[in-house]
């Protein structure tokens, strides 16, 4: 039985995402309808709200997310996984 509402799909996405008055980049390693893995190393705390920003090759998609969880190997962070919220319909295709 699978957990998981929505299947992710791996990825290979540059983002972007502003932090400390300037931006931040990281790599999105797979995406779902509910959210992103971005590996990057974290700059906000748990459950800030944020835009990332993500080319799909026509436009810049600016999508708002959560900080759902920081990934962290050892004393090493390895990126953080964000949860979508309010994506705009014409996104979601």
């Amino acid at each position: 039985m699978e957990k998981r509402v929505s299947k992710r799909i791996p990825a290979n996405a540059v983002l972007s995402f502003p932090c400390c008055q300037s931006f931040r980049y990281g790599t999105a390693t797979n995406i779902s309808e509910k959210g992103i893995m971005i590996q990057t190393e974290p700059c906000f705390p748990m459950s800030s709200r944020l835009n990332v920003f993500i080319s799909s090759g026509k436009e810049i998609l600016k999508v708002p997310v959560r900080i759902a969880r920081i990934v962290k190997k050892g004393n090493h962070y390895k990126g953080i996984a964000v949860e979508v919220v309010g994506l705009p319909k014409k996104y979601q295709e």
